[in-house]
């Protein structure tokens, strides 16, 4: 009777990932909002500055610099979303809705364990790593051939790295 007891306090306990979803999911919205007004931003003084027909220095740079930084941040808002879906699934249940629908988009939410959960969300990582790298290289300044040499290298082993993760799980 005690560990019937018990084992079901143990088996309901995992409602406690609801938490985690459900702040996941509010991080993940509180991310798109912030990214989509940086955008917005962007835009607006982009076009604001084109009006007045100035062309301040580092023009270009900081627009990219700008749209770079809000794709980071989308990215990691998908980071959150696959960390929800994928929680919850685990833990909690399937998504009805999901099953029922018959795009491919149900299937990018899909997880059935917890290595799965993790290699989506680390895939997502990377790319939100390799898109600050990105943003970084922006605004450096290369003063001797050494920098540049150093930049093509970063590249390549970022392209090599990427190269390689798009062949996991493909075996």
């Amino acid at each position: 009777m005690i560990e019937k007891i018990f084992e079901g306090a143990i088996w309901r306990s995992r409602f406690i990932i609801i938490l985690a979803v459900v702040f996941g999911l509010m991080g993940a919205f509180v991310l798109f909002v912030v990214a989509s007004i940086d955008i917005w931003a962007v835009t607006t003084n982009t076009v604001s500055v084109l009006l007045s027909h100035a062309h301040p220095d580092h023009f270009h740079e900081n627009i990219v610099a700008g749209i770079i930084g809000a794709v980071d941040l989308y990215l990691i808002a998908v980071v959150m979303f696959i960390f929800s879906f994928g929680l919850y699934e685990l833990f909690i249940s399937e998504i009805d809705e999901a099953l029922e629908s018959k795009n491919n988009s149900s299937k990018i939410l899909a997880i059935h364990s917890l290595d799965q959960l993790k290699d989506k969300i680390a895939k997502v990582i990377i790319m939100v790593l390799v898109v600050s790298f990105f943003q970084k290289v922006l605004h450096m300044n290369y003063e001797t051939p050494l920098d540049m040499m150093y930049f093509a290298l970063s590249i390549t082993a970022l392209s090599v790295g990427l190269y390689f993760l798009n062949k996991v799980g493909k075996y």
